[in-house]
């Protein structure tokens, strides 16, 4: 667990990881911070040998990440990464918005000092990284510290997991847009607007700002896709 992670992470105590969960843990933040881009093939041998564990939970930890869809596993041909599905991207996009519109109304209908102050410490820390492209993956740490922070505000850290465990395809998406211009502050811009919006109990700005941010990424898709073609699948026809 990361220093960020530790100081702003959900309030209850994380339940022991398991050798599969570990070695889960540490292929799904490979896959969705393109260190293991999509095409990458993984040896089951290699892997269980780099975290000093045996094949079971290996394979345990590869079927999950296929549940994800973020592997394909073909039996006598081996693992790939797969690309990043536009159609579960979609639904994820819709999923997210709806929920955590709903997790800012909440706290905008009953602002709280403690979390407003958790989440503005974290902006603040994320300000100071705005533009330097080689500190993207703490970034992109902080800004999950943040709408984790918002989550554990309404009681819905167990939701807050469920949403992430499916957000493998928007995160790898996210990671291909971070370094285009101006997107970090923008990040910065839309996390302030949101806290300014809670903290007035503005629930229509508050929403506003949240759907706002969360379709950023979204809106470049067809750019992201033209730049970037062995990264994405083809959609499902009539989407």
């Amino acid at each position: 667990m990361s220093s960020i992670e530790q100081s702003f992470g959900d309030t209850a105590k994380a339940a022991p990881t398991s050798a599969a969960g570990t070695v889960y843990d540490a292929l799904r933040g490979k896959i969705v911070s393109l260190d293991y881009p999509p095409g990458t093939s993984l040896s089951r041998n290699a892997l269980a040998q780099e975290y000093g564990v045996s094949l079971t939970p290996v394979r345990e930890a590869m079927q999950r990440l296929e549940e994800d869809g973020l592997l394909r596993i073909m039996p006598q041909s081996g693992t790939v990464v797969n690309r990043i599905d536009v159609d579960q991207l979609y639904e994820t996009q819709f999923l997210r918005i709806s929920v955590e519109t709903e997790v800012v109304r909440r706290l905008a209908l009953a602002p709280q000092p403690t979390i407003l102050a958790r989440a503005r410490a974290i902006v603040r820390m994320q300000d100071t990284l705005v533009g330097d492209t080689e500190q993207m993956g703490m970034f992109n740490e902080l800004d999950r510290a943040f709408h984790r922070t918002l989550f554990a505000g309404v009681g819905m850290t167990n939701l807050q997991q469920m949403l992430v465990r499916r957000m493998g395809h928007l995160l790898r998406c996210q990671r291909l847009d971070l370094p285009s211009e101006g997107k970090m502050a923008d990040i910065v811009s839309h996390h302030k607007r949101i806290l300014a919006g809670i903290e007035a109990g503005d629930v229509e700005a508050a929403t506003e700002a949240v759907r706002s941010h969360l379709s950023g990424t979204i809106s470049r898709l067809d750019l992201l896709r033209a730049r970037f073609p062995d990264h994405f699948s083809d959609p499902a026809p009539g989407t």
